[in-house]
């Protein structure tokens, strides 16, 4: 009689041993950690960029409006910022 020692036996031994596929699983993971760590990072850097622009321009307009610079000083430094 057989013990169902054979392939499929339902003790996850068939083509890959059960430390392949845990290696696998474990690359897998690993792999889908780091894309999403580079894929947020990016999206941060875009957002902090577009941000600090915005950030320079509102200082700009409130110096504007407080009388601290001209409408000519204004708009060479807005110039500026926009390059």
């Amino acid at each position: 009689m057989m013990n169902g020692g054979g392939p499929g036996n339902g003790m996850g031994t068939g083509f890959f041993g059960p430390g392949i596929m845990g290696i696998l699983l474990v690359i897998i993971v690993v792999v889908v950690i780091a894309v999403a760590i580079v894929f947020f990072k990016n999206k941060s850097n875009h957002s902090s960029t577009n941000t600090d622009g915005n950030n320079s321009l509102g200082t700009l307009k409130e110096r504007l409006a407080r009388g601290e610079i001209s409408e000519e000083e204004y708009d060479r430094l807005k110039q500026k910022l926009e390059q």
